[in-house]
């Protein structure tokens, strides 16, 4: 019988997972190419021979999605996958009526065949959309871990910007380790908070090969998701993360609904930040959608270093990169903090903007008078730096979860944002985790 010839679609994370669990040993497809978006700077490269096995001598070609008609006239492919997060449903249907007007059957895979089991009890942290407080919720449950006398070992979702084969496994125990691998702004943002708290972080490419590593040094394996995705790894605890600010999303994008109904634990975050419409919107979806997970509601108090650089200043509110991107969102914690301490006005960075950072504006244009943290490579990064100290304002409020003024140079006063999770005083998290153990 003939090999199914495919292409993934994907974004440098899902995609090489879904080929490495479903597709690299199976004799009955062929894979032709991956197919890239969101991230830049990943098309025109390949999947390398290292990691594709003995069946890709040469590697994998990874193409522009915007070539995938093409690609599937021009290769004869019978089937395309679809294979990254945070998208609305009509996004992934009209990929599906694109693959299929052009010739192709889509396919999306699911948590069955391609999560991989752990010999460790395996917590997991996802969410219904970027940017809901998955890495502050993760930290708090490292805590208790810790607590509880528990060797832990996190593994986050992958960011394999750089050289696939050196980043095939990784283990990040310090900040030099991080800047050893040449991390971009978006892997240090995830990965500075843990390491700070003596958290050691695993990631890369292989996450077969990364479980198998991180298991030899825990007594519990803590899955740090990205982005809405579900986890890599079948979970002994799933906690999920859904945000009343984005009420009905929940419901509404991919795959973020898979997690929404396979939580043990749903946890509704900033509720000091919604409006009871909102919430009551996220109290009734749960009803319907997963009435029998256990839900818990916390908020994400906000805190400025220096508040003084705020208060009645013109200021730029330079934020989290991928909440604005992948999740949509307009603002984030820079501009709640503007707000609370009183700026005199927050001013948008747009004219500023140069280069790729322009171009950001340019592709989500969601984003409101806040300056994305961008920073996928050093080029971008330099990008950033000169669109803020463009800026005329009196000072910049940093709500990135990483200290930016250590990364690059900023010529005026800036302050950091702070938050944490507060569940107020609810510890279902801290018995679902000693169940684990009883």
């Amino acid at each position: 019988m003939a090999k199914r010839r495919v292409i993934i679609m994907g974004a440098a994370g899902r995609d090489f997972h879904n080929f490495n669990t479903f597709f690299k040993g199976n004799d009955q497809y062929e894979v032709i190419g991956f197919t890239a978006t969101q991230i830049p700077d990943i098309a025109g490269r390949k999947y390398p021979a290292e990691l594709a096995g003995k069946k890709y001598p040469g590697g994998i070609p990874i193409y522009q999605e915007k070539e995938l008609p093409a690609l599937i006239q021009k290769n004869s492919i019978d089937l395309v996958v679809f294979s990254y997060s945070d998208v609305p449903y009509p996004y992934v249907m009209h990929r599906a009526s694109l693959v299929s007007s052009s010739g192709a059957d889509f396919m999306i895979l699911g948590p069955e065949s391609t999560q991989i089991k752990s010999e460790k009890p395996l917590i997991s942290i996802c969410a219904v959309r970027t940017g809901c407080g998955k890495s502050q919720t993760t930290r708090y449950v490292a805590d208790i871990l810790k607590d509880m006398g528990k060797r832990i070992s996190i593994i986050r979702h992958p960011m394999p910007y750089g050289d696939l084969v050196a980043q095939k496994v990784q283990r990040f125990s310090s900040l030099d380790d991080m800047k050893e691998a040449k991390c971009t702004i978006e892997e240090m943002e995830e990965y500075e908070p843990h390491l700070i708290m003596g958290n050691v972080v695993f990631a890369g490419v292989d996450y077969g090969e990364i479980l198998k590593t991180a298991e030899k040094e825990a007594d519990v394996i803590l899955w740090d998701g990205g982005n809405n995705d579900f986890p890599f790894y079948c979970s002994d605890l799933q906690i999920v993360l859904v945000d009343p600010l984005r009420a009905g999303h929940e419901i509404e994008y991919y795959p973020g609904e898979i997690n929404f109904r396979m939580a043990d634990i749903l946890l509704i975050n900033k509720i000091d930040s919604a409006t009871p419409e909102e919430l009551k919107l996220v109290r009734e979806n749960i009803k319907e959608y997963n009435p029998s997970a256990f839900v818990i509601e916390a908020k994400s108090p906000i805190l400025a270093k220096n508040p003084a650089i705020i208060k009645d200043k013109r200021v730029l509110v330079v934020e989290d990169g991928p909440t604005l991107t992948h999740g949509g969102m307009s603002f984030g914690a820079g501009y709640v903090a503007a707000e609370k301490y009183g700026a005199e006005e927050i001013v948008d960075p747009r004219p500023y903007a140069v280069g790729s950072i322009k171009e950001t504006y340019n592709k989500y244009k969601n984003t409101g008078a806040v300056l994305p943290a961008m920073g996928y490579g050093r080029s971008q990064i330099e990008e950033l730096e000169e669109t803020i100290n463009k800026a005329e304002v009196d000072g910049v409020i940093i709500g990135t979860p990483i200290d930016l003024g250590k990364l690059i140079d900023i010529n005026k006063p800036y302050t950091r944002v702070t938050y944490e999770l507060d569940v107020r005083g609810d510890n279902t998290i801290r018995r679902a985790i000693e169940g684990l153990f009883d």
